[in-house]
C-alpha cells in the first residue's frame, strides 16, 4: 500500500497562499442588501425536481440530491462552514441576488480548486418564495435554514417575510419527517413572528436547543449562530440572537 505523501510546512503554506489568492473579494460583488421577492427577476427554474441534473452541481456525487437547504444563503457562510463537517451530505444554497449568488459560486470554485473538500456544496440563484417545490421532491430534505432573514419591518411588507402560513406548507412538503427547520434573527419582533407561525402550524413542533445538541446537531447549531456574515456582525456589535428550531412531525389522518 503506497504511503500518503506528507505535506511539509512549505507545502501547506503554498497551498494556503494559493487558496487565498483564488478566493473572490466581496468588494467586486456589490449588491443591494435585500431584493423584492415579488418582483420579476427573470429567473430560469426547473419544471419539476426530476428535471434537475444535480451532477452539474456535485460532479463528485452520483445520483444524489441535496439534504440541507439554506434559504437566502447570502454570501455562503453557513454552506462553507458545514461542507467539511458533513462531507457525505449535499448542501445547497438558494439566493435571489445575482451578484451575491455569483460570489458564492466563485468562492466554491476557488475552494474546490485548492482542496478536496467542498465538493458537496453548491448554490442556485432562485426565488424560494415562489419556486421551492420546483427544486425539491416531497420529504427530500432533512434540514432547512432561515438565518437572519429580511425583517421587512413595515406592517404592509410583512407578507414578504420568509416565514408565513402559506410558505410553511411548502416547507413541510419538502422536509422529511424528523427534519429540522432552523431559524435565527437579531430582530426580536421577527423572532416572535417566526416562532408564532411555526408554533401554529400542525406539522411543526418546537424543539429545545439542548435536545438537538444531545442528538449530535451541535456543529450545525454552532454554524447557525456564528458562520454567517450577519451573525458575525451581531457578535461584533454585542447584539442578541434569537434561535428557534422546529421538527417536522407526522400527523396521522383520521379515517372518516
Amino acid at each position: 500500500m503506497p504511503k500518503r505523501k506528507r505535506m511539509t510546512t512549505t507545502t501547506v503554506t503554498a497551498t494556503t497562499s494559493n487558496a487565498t489568492s483564488l478566493l473572490p473579494q466581496k468588494k467586486h460583488y456589490r449588491q443591494r442588501a435585500h431584493a423584492n421577492p415579488f418582483s420579476d427577476h427573470s429567473l430560469v427554474y426547473p419544471s419539476s425536481p426530476d428535471s434537475i441534473d444535480w451532477s452539474t452541481h456535485y460532479p463528485a456525487f452520483i445520483n444524489q440530491r441535496p439534504s440541507f437547504a439554506d434559504i437566502g444563503c447570502g454570501f455562503g457562510g453557513l454552506l462553507i462552514s458545514l461542507a467539511p463537517q458533513f462531507p457525505d451530505t449535499l448542501i445547497i444554497g438558494l439566493e435571489i441576488r445575482v451578484q451575491v449568488t455569483q460570489y458564492v459560486q466563485d468562492r466554491i470554485t476557488a475552494l474546490r480548486a485548492t482542496t478536496d473538500n467542498y465538493q458537496n456544496v453548491s448554490v442556485i440563484r432562485a426565488n424560494a418564495m415562489k419556486f421551492l417545490p420546483n427544486f425539491f421532491q416531497k420529504a427530500s430534505l432533512t434540514a432547512l435554514f432561515f438565518l437572519f432573514p429580511d425583517p421587512h419591518f413595515k406592517t404592509r411588507k410583512h407578507k414578504a417575510r420568509i416565514i408565513s402560513p402559506t410558505l410553511l406548507a411548502e416547507y413541510a412538503y419538502v422536509l422529511a419527517p424528523g427534519g429540522i427547520v432552523y431559524t435565527i434573527t437579531d430582530v426580536e419582533d421577527l423572532a416572535q413572528w417566526m416562532r408564532a407561525h411555526l408554533d401554529a402550524h400542525p406539522l411543526f413542533q418546537f424543539v429545545q436547543e439542548q435536545e438537538l445538541r444531545n442528538e449530535g446537531k451541535g456543529p450545525i447549531l454552532d454554524a447557525v449562530y456564528g458562520s454567517t456574515e450577519e451573525g458575525k456582525k451581531v457578535e461584533r456589535n454585542a447584539g442578541q440572537k434569537w434561535l428557534a428550531c422546529f421538527r417536522r412531525i407526522e400527523v396521522k389522518r383520521i379515517n372518516s
